[in-house]
C-alpha cells in the first residue's frame, strides 16, 4: 500500500511540480499583453481536478474549474482582476476582457493543460467565432471530445474574473446560447 501512494505521489508531483508560464492579454483586443506565472503548488490544485475526472462530462467540469483558478491566478498578478462578466459593467476598467482577450486567454490556458497531458478526453482547436458579422461578434475557446468528435466551447466572457467557464456545445453556442439560458 506504501508503494502505491508513494507512486501517486511522485505521479501528481512530477506532472506539476515546476512552475509554468501563459501569455495572456486583456483592455479588449488584446490591447495588452501580459505573462502569468502559474507556480507548482497552483498547478498541483489544478492537476486535482483532472486526477477525479473519469469521463467526459466530468473533464468538461474540470475544465471550467480549471479557467476559473487560471482566472485568479491572472488576476493576482495583472489588472484582469477587475473584470466583469460581459463588456458593459467593466467599460473602460483597466484589466477589461472582452470575447477576443477571453477566448484567447482561454486557449492559452487550454494549451498548458494539453501540453501537461491533463486532458485524456478532449484536445484543443482553434478559437471559434459565433456570428460571422460585426454585429454581434463573439469568440470562444473550442475543444473536441475524442471518442465522438464533438465539438464544445469554453466561454470565460460571461463571469466576473475567477468565475468557472461555461461550457456549450458548438450547436448551442453558435445557436446565441448563453448560461443565463441553460
Amino acid at each position: 500500500m506504501a508503494v502505491w501512494l508513494f507512486l501517486l505521489l511522485s505521479v501528481l508531483w512530477s506532472g506539476a511540480a515546476a512552475a509554468d508560464q501563459v501569455d495572456i492579454c486583456y483592455n479588449y483586443d488584446c490591447g495588452t499583453q501580459a505573462t502569468v506565472i502559474v507556480n507548482g503548488k497552483q498547478l498541483l490544485k489544478i492537476r486535482a481536478l483532472f486526477m477525479r475526472a473519469k469521463t467526459p462530462e466530468a473533464e468538461r467540469e474540470a475544465i471550467s474549474q480549471a479557467i476559473g483558478q487560471f482566472e485568479t491566478i491572472a488576476g493576482q498578478q495583472t489588472p484582469t482582476r477587475n473584470d466583469r462578466g460581459g463588456n458593459a459593467d467593466d467599460d473602460g476598467v483597466d484589466g477589461r476582457m472582452d470575447c477576443l482577450d477571453h477566448s484567447h486567454n482561454t486557449t492559452a490556458y487550454l494549451e498548458l493543460l494539453e501540453h501537461r497531458g491533463w486532458l485524456k478526453y478532449h484536445q484543443l482547436r482553434e478559437r471559434v467565432r459565433r456570428a460571422p458579422y460585426l454585429v454581434n461578434d463573439h469568440w470562444g475557446a473550442r475543444i473536441v471530445e475524442t471518442q465522438t468528435g464533438r465539438e464544445y466551447i469554453v466561454d470565460s466572457w460571461f463571469f466576473d474574473n475567477g468565475q468557472p467557464a461555461a461550457v456549450f456545445t458548438l450547436e448551442e453556442w453558435k445557436a446565441g446560447a448563453s448560461p443565463n439560458e441553460k
